[in-house]
């Protein structure tokens, strides 16, 4: 079980045991269907699905579940070639059933009414999937697709060193390396979490394709660090048990190009650990970075403490999970909410520097 998984306390994991033989009981078609293995999966995604859908009703954001609901019935299309896209939208609207059932059963009336709410946004959007979905993704940029693609085949055939002589020929012909960052390495690395969600490659390819980029990454850091200092400094990492450290890691690497010190604590800080951290190393900025939206809870409840404890510290937020929400960063006491590390640059250049925006 992953680290997400065991975090769920015994109340919520006798719920979700619950929905799931609620499933099977009346489903029994399901226990042909489903091998040992995609059981035990569905478990695992049930105890997903209400920490979606608690972090939903914590935040009264209907777009956190809708969202997620439309990223698993994907994940579940390609993964689950057996069975009929029709069939899986059957599986998902009836677990949506059992666990509106379930909770208005579990919760407080106001609390179950809440969920039933937003669980009937779920099957309208998985509904609508049916009809939509398509095998075909491409790249949300079309900026460098040559390059893109050119690093994006020798990952897929395990050249290592092509890939990385394929960047290092890149910045020889002077592109800059803000470009090589966000408009070249980040899209693909998007793109790699694409693929791994339409079951194109497996997980262990997944890690293999993010270890080369961190190597790739690490050609530049003689140049990176070798800038002037401007006296300011950036402390970044990735909340709670994230792991999905890249774009936090670029955030970091890019304030040290532009002459900030930066202190980049990586993956899955602890709360009492960023708070330390803060006190050791006094940074005029803190940017947090959030994936799963799972965490976005523990985000806020940092958030407030660092607005409490070090109010003069300027606050960012970034990360694929405030991109699934309804603008959540505006209710929160933060800075700043940005795409990329070379939007946080600028709103810093501007807002920290006193910098006008480049036209």
């Amino acid at each position: 079980m992953s680290l997400l998984i065991q975090s769920f306390d015994d109340e919520v994991k006798e719920l979700a045991q619950k929905i799931y033989n609620t499933q099977f009981q009346r489903d029994p078609k399901l226990g042909e269907e489903y091998d040992q293995r995609q059981k035990r999966l569905m478990y695992e995604d049930i105890l997903y699905n209400l920490g979606y859908l608690f972090t939903a009703m914590k935040f009264d954001d209907k777009r956190i579940f809708a969202e997620y609901a439309a990223w698993i019935y994907t994940l579940l299309y390609y993964l689950m070639q057996n069975i009929d896209k029709k069939r899986i939208a059957q599986h998902m609207t009836d677990h949506y059933e059992i666990l509106t059932e379930e909770l208005l059963e579990y919760l407080p009336p106001e609390m179950g009414r809440q969920a039933e709410d937003i669980i009937k946004t779920a099957i309208e959007i998985t509904n609508k999937y049916v009809d939509e979905m398509s095998g075909d993704k491409t790249y949300r940029s079309a900026k460098y697709m040559d390059i893109k693609n050119e690093y994006m085949g020798h990952l897929l055939a395990n050249n290592t060193r092509g890939a990385m002589e394929v960047i290092q020929k890149v910045k020889e012909s002077g592109i800059p390396l803000e470009d090589i960052y966000i408009h070249i390495l980040q899209d693909v690395m998007v793109e790699v979490g694409d693929m791994w969600h339409r079951n194109v490659i497996s997980v262990d390819k997944e890690h293999y394709f993010t270890a080369v980029t961190q190597m790739v990454l690490s050609q530049f850091y003689s140049e990176i660090f070798g800038n002037p200092r401007i006296g300011k400094r950036v402390l970044s990492c990735c909340v709670g048990s994230e792991l999905h450290e890249m774009g936090i890691r670029m955030v970091s690497d890019l304030f040290e190009l532009h002459g900030w010190e930066s202190v980049y604590l990586g993956a899955a800080v602890p709360k009492d650990s960023l708070l330390k951290a803060i006190s050791e190393h006094s940074p005029d900025l803190v940017a947090l970075s959030v994936t799963i939206p799972i965490h976005l809870d523990l985000c806020y409840e940092l958030v407030m403490e660092i607005r409490e404890k070090y109010p003069l510290v300027k606050i960012a937020v970034g990360g694929r999970a405030f991109q699934t929400t309804n603008k959540l960063w505006e209710k929160w006491k933060v800075d700043v909410y940005t795409e990329n590390a070379d939007q946080l640059i600028q709103w810093a250049d501007e807002h920290m520097l006193g910098s006008k925006p480049s036209q």
